[in-house]
């Protein structure tokens, strides 16, 4: 009905604002793009939790059908479901951020657990091997079409983590540890900058 609020939590937003937002508009009601920052490598009722949300980021991403008071509202409400913060961001911004954050790690763990050794991993593995692999179960038709609607920001975090792979990858080929060293630095000193 005309005034009600509409919100999306679909992981890619530029998509949606270009369909939703005139039709939101030509309808009277006021639609927000949504994205909560978190989720579960399975699906489904049966893998439901009641503190998935906990402390988590709810993403709002206003359009011209969207008021101010209308925002307001929304982050009180996520915030009182146990969300930790609310950011505000643009289409664009998601969907650039999202690419890095979500959708690139679910393409190298994909890719990561293709090696043939995988298949001898037990007795073998512990945190690192769970925390790498945990997002290859996804849903592919799903996480396919969201990886296609974002392609460009995608394929461009794709590019700079070849660039990366390739950079420690040369290094050993030439047996040169002082380089290897450097990048696993600069690597370590990165993590530290960008999570304090």
């Amino acid at each position: 009905k005309k005034g009600c609020v509409i919100v999306d939590m679909v992981g890619v937003k530029q998509f949606m604002v270009d369909h939703l937002e005139q039709a939101a508009l030509d309808a009277g009601v006021h639609y927000v793009g949504g994205h909560p920052m978190a989720g579960r490598e399975f699906s489904g009722l049966d893998y439901a939790l009641p503190t998935l949300f906990d402390g988590a980021s709810m993403i709002f991403v206003p359009t011209r059908s969207s008021s101010e008071r209308i925002l307001s509202q929304l982050e009180a409400y996520f915030m009182s479901l146990g969300f930790g913060q609310t950011v505000r961001c643009t289409a664009e911004q998601h969907d650039h951020m999202i690419a890095f954050t979500s959708q690139l790690a679910h393409v190298a763990s994909n890719a990561y657990i293709k090696s043939p050794t995988a298949k001898k991993h037990k007795g073998f593995s512990a945190g690192s091997y769970k925390d790498m692999t945990r997002v290859a179960w996804l849903a592919p038709h799903m996480w396919a079409e969201l990886f296609m609607e974002n392609k460009e920001f995608l394929l461009k975090e794709i590019d700079c983590y070849i660039e990366h792979l390739s950079e420690y990858k040369t290094a050993m080929e030439h047996d040169d540890e002082e380089t290897l060293i450097r990048l696993l630095d600069e690597g370590k000193k990165r993590k530290e900058e960008v999570d304090g």
